[in-house]
Formats: C-alpha cells, sequence, structure tokens
C-alpha cells in the first residue's frame, strides 16, 4: 500500500470513530465525500459521469441508491465525484484501483479607487500620450471568480466602451435563477453566471431562507463576491465611487476590460460565507471546461492543513495550471502568528495582504484642552462624555457577556484590546448593545486602522490610548470628548506595511515553497457592493451603498488576478508558472518612503514569512526581463517526493507524447531543485548544490548579459555560478547553480537572504530563505570555503 493510500485509509478510519460501535442497529452517519480519479481519461463527459456512477454503485446494493447518493460527476477539467456516503462506502472506494484520495467535503471560509493608482495602474495617459495598457488589454482574457456571486446591476459590470464580441473561445453560459435573468443581467462584461448548492445543501440541509437567506441564483447576498470580481476586473466608473463621502474617486479592476465569469459556490450561514469542497470542485470543473485563463478564490481552510490531493482547492489549482489556466489564493486571515498560511500549493499563487497610502485620520479632543489623532470613518462629528469600560462591563473587558446591562447613552467608552484580549469587532459590538455613542478602542501600535463601523469607532495605538486614560483617571468629572468627521489623507504615510490579520509563512505541508508568495493590497479597499446589503451585518444598519470598504487577504487575492489577467493578455503564451515568476521576481521590499517594508503588528521589518518576495509591482511584473518556467512534468518529481506511486501520477498528470515518462526511478531531483523563483532550503546541515533555469523573455533580436548579486543569509556561505548568463537569440534559456554552506552552528532557525541578477534595466530577484540544523553535525562538514570558490571559479 502506498504512503498516500495508507494516509487515506488512516484518515478515513479517524472518520469512522464518530460513529456509536455500541448501537449495532442504527444507520451509519453519512456524510459528503469526494473521490479524486485525477485527470479525465476519455474526453467524452457523459462516459465519464457513467464510469463515476459504476464505481460509485460497487458499495450500493441497488444503483438507484448510487444514482440518489450521488451529489456531483466532476468531468471536464478534472475527473472524479461527490457522493453520500458512510465512512464504510468511502474506505471501500479509497481501495479501489485508480482512486487517488476519498475525503470529506470541508466547509471553507471565505478570507477600488486609490489601490491601483498606488500600484501605478493610472488612468493618465503617459507623456508620449500612450493609452494606459489596462485600457488597451484584456478583451480576450476570462477572469473566474469562485465566491458568493454578484450584483449584476451595478456599473463595474457593464460593458466597457469599445468593447469586443465575446472570444469564441468561450463556453459557459449565464444560468437562470432567483432575481438573475441571463438576457438582462449578462452582457459582453459578465459573460458567464453560475451557482452551485447541493454540496452545501447536502451537509447543512435546504436553504432556509428565514434564518440565513439568500438567493438560489448567481445572484449575491453577502457582497464579498461582488467586491472581489469588481476589484480583479470591475469596469472604470469615472469620478462616482466613495464610501459617504470617504475615499472619493474613479473606481475600476486591475483589468478593467477583461471578461467576468462568476462561479457561485459560497452561500450565506449566520452571515458568514461558507463554500462546501463540492460545491468548490464543481465550480472548478465548470470554469476549466467554459475557458476562463484566470481563476480567482479568496476562500480556504484554516491549518493544520490536509495532503494538497485531500483538497478540492488544490485538486482545482493543480488541474487549472495542466490546462494553462492561473490560479491566485487569498493566504488568510490567520495573522500576525507564523505558520498559519493556507492555500500553499506550489502550482497556484498565494497573496498576503498590505496597506496602501491613504490613511483616515481622525482627530479627538478632550474638554478643548487636549487632541489625539486615530482612524476613522466618521462622516458626523461627536460630542459626549468619555468614560472607561469598568463602569458598563464586568472586569473593564468589552465584550458582550462582560455587560453590566447598564445603558451608556450620550457616552464614549474607552476599551482596551489589552484587558480581556478583546477583538476591536467585538468591542464595537458590546459598545453597540450598551447604546454607547461611540468608541475609542486602544491597542498595540501598527494595528489601528480604520474600518467601516454601526457607531462611531476611533482605534487609537497603545501610546496615546495610555494618555487619555490617565487624563480620564484624574479627571475629577467625565470629560468631554468631541470626536471631529474623518478626514481622507492620500500619500502621507509609508505604504505598504503588511497587514497584521494576514497570514504568515512558513507553509505547514510544504515548507520547501515559500509562502506567501507576493503581498497586494488588502486594508480598506474600496469597491462595487449591492445596495440592498448593509455595509455592516448589524440588525439596525440600514444604510444603502454601491460602494464599501472592505478588509482581508480576500481583497489582496483580486488585485493580484488582475494584474495575472494584464500580464497574460500582453503574453499569452507565457504558462502560468511564468506569470507567478515575474510577479515574483519584480516584487519590491521599500515603502514610500525608502525604508523597509513593516510587518503589521510588530515595529520589525517584514520578513519572507510575512510578505513573500514582496509587493506586488505590476508594471515590472509586465515586462521581468527572465523567468523560471515549469511545465506539468516537472512537478513529477515533487510527487514522488512526497509519496505518491508511478500509477497515481500517470492520473494526475497530463503528459505529452515529447515529455518524459511518469517515473519515479533513478536520480530525480530534490524538491529545492524545482524551477521555483523563490529559493527555499529547509534542514541545512552541509553544502547543498541546486539549480535554477532562467529564460530571457526581454527584446529577444538583442544579446542580453546579466550579472549576479548575493546577499547571503546570515551564518550561510553563497556561491552562484556561472557568475554571468549571456543570453542570445540563439540561447535563451540557461542554467545556474546555488551552493550554499553553513558556518554557524544551529537548530531550527531561519535566516533570509536574496540572489538578483542584472542587466541594467531589470532586476530578478529570488528571496533565499535557509534553515539551518546541523548543531549535531556541525563537527562532520569537511567541505572547505577555499574547494567551494575554487569549483565556483571554473564556471
Amino acid at each position: 500500500m502506498s504512503t498516500i493510500m495508507a494516509a487515506t485509509v488512516v484518515y478515513l478510519w479517524a472518520l469512522s470513530l464518530s460513529v456509536s460501535l455500541c448501537v449495532v442497529h442504527s444507520m451509519p452517519t453519512t456524510h459528503v465525500y469526494l473521490v479524486y480519479l485525477g485527470h479525465h481519461q476519455n474526453q467524452d463527459p457523459v462516459l465519464t459521469s457513467r464510469y463515476h456512477l459504476r464505481l460509485l454503485a460497487t458499495v450500493f446494493t441497488r444503483k438507484e441508491d448510487a444514482e440518489e447518493a450521488m451529489v456531483y460527476s466532476y468531468k471536464h477539467g478534472l475527473s472524479g465525484f461527490s457522493a453520500k456516503l458512510n465512512s464504510s462506502q468511502a474506505a471501500a472506494l479509497a481501495g479501489k484501483k485508480g482512486v487517488i484520495s476519498v475525503f470529506k467535503s470541508k466547509s471553507l471560509e471565505l478570507h477600488t479607487t486609490r489601490s491601483w493608482d498606488f500600484l501605478g495602474l493610472t488612468l493618465d495617459y503617459d507623456s508620449h500620450g500612450r493609452i494606459p495598457l489596462q485600457l488597451v488589454h484584456g478583451d480576450e482574457i476570462v477572469v473566474g471568480v469562485l465566491d458568493t456571486g454578484v450584483w449584476p446591476e451595478l456599473k463595474s459590470f457593464q460593458e466597457e466602451p469599445g468593447m469586443r464580441p465575446i472570444p469564441r473561445s468561450w463556453k459557459g453560459k449565464c444560468v437562470s435563477g432567483e432575481m438573475f435573468d441571463p438576457t438582462r443581467d449578462c452582457n459582453r462584461k459578465l459573460i458567464g453566471a453560475r451557482y452551485y448548492i447541493k454540496g452545501y445543501e447536502q451537509q447543512y440541509g435546504k436553504l432556509n431562507k428565514t434564518t440565513n437567506p439568500d438567493y438560489l441564483s448567481p445572484r449575491d447576498y453577502l457582497g464579498h463576491g461582488t467586491h472581489i470580481a469588481a476589484t480583479a476586473v470591475g469596469s472604470v466608473v469615472k469620478s462616482a465611487a466613495s464610501f459617504f463621502g470617504f475615499g472619493r474617486g474613479t473606481a475600476r479592476g486591475g483589468a478593467p476590460r477583461a471578461r467576468l465569469a462568476v462561479y457561485k459556490a459560497c452561500w450565506n450561514k449566520d452571515l458568514d460565507g461558507i463554500c462546501t469542497e463540492a460545491d468548490v470542485m464543481a465550480a472548478f470543473d465548470d470554469a476549466l471546461h467554459d475557458g476562463v485563463d484566470v481563476i480567482s478564490a479568496s476562500f480556504g481552510l484554516t491549518p493544520p492543513l490536509l495532503p494538497f490531493f485531500v483538497s478540492a482547492a488544490d485538486i482545482g489549482a493543480f488541474h487549472a495550471m495542466q490546462m494553462g489556466v492561473s490560479v491566485v489564493f487569498s493566504a488568510g486571515n490567520s495573522g500576525p502568528e507564523a505558520s498559519l498560511v493556507g492555500n500553499v500549493s506550489p502550482w497556484s499563487i498565494c497573496v498576503a495582504a498590505s496597506s496602501i497610502d491613504r490613511t483616515f485620520p481622525t482627530q479627538i479632543i478632550l474638554d478643548n484642552n487636549v487632541s489625539f489623532m486615530g482612524e476613522s470613518l466618521v462622516s458626523n462629528g461627536v460630542k459626549a462624555r468619555l468614560a472607561g469600560a469598568s463602569s458598563y462591563f464586568y472586569d473593564g473587558v468589552c465584550k458582550m457577556e462582560n455587560w453590566k446591562n447598564r445603558k451608556a447613552s450620550g457616552r464614549v467608552i474607552l476599551c482596551f484590546a489589552t484587558i480581556g484580549s478583546v477583538l476591536v469587532e467585538e468591542a464595537e459590538a458590546a459598545a453597540w448593545r450598551a447604546n454607547a455613542s461611540g468608541l475609542i478602542f486602544v491597542e498595540p501600535l501598527g494595528r489601528p486602522v480604520a474600518y467601516v463601523t454601526i457607531i462611531p469607532v476611533v482605534r487609537v495605538d497603545l501610546i496615546q490610548g495610555t494618555q487619555i486614560g490617565y487624563y480620564l483617571a484624574q479627571s475629577s468629572k467625565l470629560p468631554v470628548i468631541q470626536i471631529l468627521p474623518s478626514s481622507t489623507v492620500l500619500r502621507k504615510s509609508p505604504a505598504p506595511i503588511v497587514a497584521d490579520f494576514s497570514s504568515r509563512g512558513p507553509s505547514s505541508i510544504s515548507p520547501d515553497f515559500l509562502k506567501p508568495d507576493i503581498s497586494a493590497p488588502g486594508v480598506n479597499i474600496l469597491a462595487a457592493w449591492p445596495p440592498n446589503i448593509p455595509p455592516t451585518f448589524f440588525p439596525t444598519d440600514r444604510r444603502s451603498t454601491n460602494w464599501n470598504f472592505q478588509s482581508g487577504t480576500s481583497m489582496s487575492c483580486p488585485h493580484v488576478s488582475g494584474v495575472v489577467a494584464l500580464i497574460k493578455s500582453i503574453h499569452q503564451d507565457w504558462s502560468p508558472a511564468a506569470i507567478r515568476s515575474a510577479l515574483i521576481t519584480t516584487a519590491y521590499n521599500k515603502d514610500t518612503s525608502g525604508d523597509s517594508i513593516l510587518a503589521g503588528g510588530s515595529l520589525e521589518a517584514a520578513d519572507p514569512f510575512d510578505v513573500g518576495a514582496g509587493h506586488i509591482n505590476p508594471l515590472k511584473a509586465i515586462d521581468p526581463g527572465l523567468v523560471y518556467d515549469m511545465k506539468t512534468k516537472d512537478y513529477i518529481a515533487y510527487l514522488c517526493n512526497i509519496g505518491y506511486t508511478e500509477e497515481q501520477i500517470r492520473s494526475l498528470v497530463v503528459v505529452s507524447a515529447h515529455d518524459a515518462p511518469c517515473s519515479c526511478r533513478g536520480n530525480r531531483p530534490t524538491t529545492a531543485d524545482l524551477n521555483y523563483p523563490s529559493i527555499t532550503i529547509i534542514n541545512l546541515q552541509r553544502t547543498t548544490t541546486i539549480r535554477r533555469t532562467a529564460r530571457n523573455v526581454g527584446r529577444c533580436w538583442r544579446t542580453a548579459i546579466y550579472t549576479v548579486k548575493i546577499v547571503s543569509p546570515n551564518g550561510v556561505d553563497v556561491w552562484v555560478w556561472p557568475r554571468v548568463l549571456v543570453f542570445t537569440p540563439f540561447k535563451q534559456e540557461l542554467t545556474y547553480y546555488v551552493s550554499v554552506r553553513p558556518k554557524k552552528a544551529s537548530q531550527g532557525r531561519y535566516d533570509f537572504g536574496e540572489i538578483v541578477w542584472s542587466d541594467g534595466f531589470h532586476r530578478v530577484r529570488s528571496p533565499l530563505v535557509i534553515l539551518v540544523t546541523n548543531s549535531g553535525v556541525w563537527n562532520d562538514i569537511d567541505e572547505s570555503t577555499a574547494q567551494l570558490k575554487a569549483m565556483a571559479a571554473s564556471y
């Protein structure tokens, strides 16, 4: 039995423990399971579905029972199915020939005006009178958004002027449903709209519109999908976007001429977005069949993470990669603790969240005597009395359960995040429940950021909050507090800063690859919003707006998706790996003040586990100079190294007649040799040499000479050879080698450096992440620095 199959059986056995062994006459508990078979061997989807049913029927006594148990047959971009099974049936299927994995369908969580200007994609003509590239390119690119749906009437989803007919390669469609009419709601911009609810209803029961209202159609009820889609590819809406006056300007997506296809796989459950893996897999399957070029997916699991092929998102992304489709995922919102990053498959792009250079300063004045500055979105000023949290909450902890049932009318409450470990959302809900006029929320440096609230909430740092607390304690009566209306300020604060909530690396299941890959704007992003959905979910919120601020890696993900669409439009022959390489090697690591990008939640410089390779630089990524490309066959060695058999890999990988066979025998490359643009070497005990192959994508009719610059990680010697790469019109791809040697004794410490190739115009930067673990073998190292230098000098 293979390692992967054994792991699957153990996983299924663990699930079966939930069934009571004492009640022998009860029916076994059933769940929705996904049965994954790899790529579809038969191109006929009808025959593929019949095969799925025959396979499923082998664990039922009657074919009719198997038909009733079937939830989805995945038959286009990949092969597999989902079905209602008990643990014994699931275990039996896991042992069938040709089955790669069987796993329970899990629930995934959902992880603008100024942001695109901040990224350099302005709408202004350049000094030569040329039209901005995002207004020229993108018509032939389709971006698929897997989320909560779309509000089609918004201006962000109307056709751009002069938009050409829908590409002939498009096979998708708009499906009708509740409050969604394809003839009215779809156009040359919104060209596809589907929805998937069978997995949700199998897991949670029929959609109850009283307790969990939603639309049985592609229409968005939560607003999340609408916001994501508009950020990625929203049409240009000139000078009309703002949130009640804040962030006013022209809104558009990163690729405003690109087409949008919406796949609603996430549904309202208690005002949270829930996406079952059965529905997500169906959305991936259809999207790949329909002909999308980019998939944007802002959802994921919180660690511990399961193996890649026990995850619908990772499976879908793997097959997308094989079909030349880039998949962009959000990193998750579990920061700032280390190693909680999600969506870490090496064949996708994982995006962290960072700020832009727009702030909303809000002045606080006490007794017309002393003032402080915080962050908020206060439209109208507030004048009240300032009160301490202990007057209304037991132990001064600003949580609903600590409320003393005492009204705080006419009071602004001062709450500290550090008393009782309170989140700002919890404190706001508690202050709202107490009928307070406002909230001053105090938290550590680097965290106060404005956000959309139901009552005025001003976030201040701990230094200012402590001074406010002293002033309150020394006052003989409650001080008069004035909260002045907030302002919108641009280019006055250093940016980007990695958001404190953004999930950090290293990856818990694939530490051989640096994840997240890159950072993009994800704090206070203004984008389209359904007008019948209030900007918050407080019961008393009756506001209506076409634009809303949202924060999260959910928002940073579509920024990268939009840029990927632009790159794909300009370089249509580039693979997903080449596009990812262009993003990674051109990312920058300095903020607008010229200092290192900071990690939110601390006062320290961001490292690669916070920001990946750095912050996205769209214009540079379009012309990166060199790329590190990979094809499907390049992942075979990696699949072998993580325990898949040759038979399983043949089911997973679509290999052409010209490719190497799916063999795990012989001297296969290490995972570190996979041609990833960032370099990660874990468990470094002695000298290790890896290789990378770069392709020149600059002006191919000229000779390009690249020289290398190395920044060695602390305690590590690094050599690169050859040190000069000479590309010619006849030699566009070259290989170089990197040798690393520990020069310190260490156990479990990560250190960071970089390797940069430059031709004087392009700067191609690869982050270098090294984990030295040689404490027990330090005396065994026999290679000398002189020997390594001599070896490098010979190249």
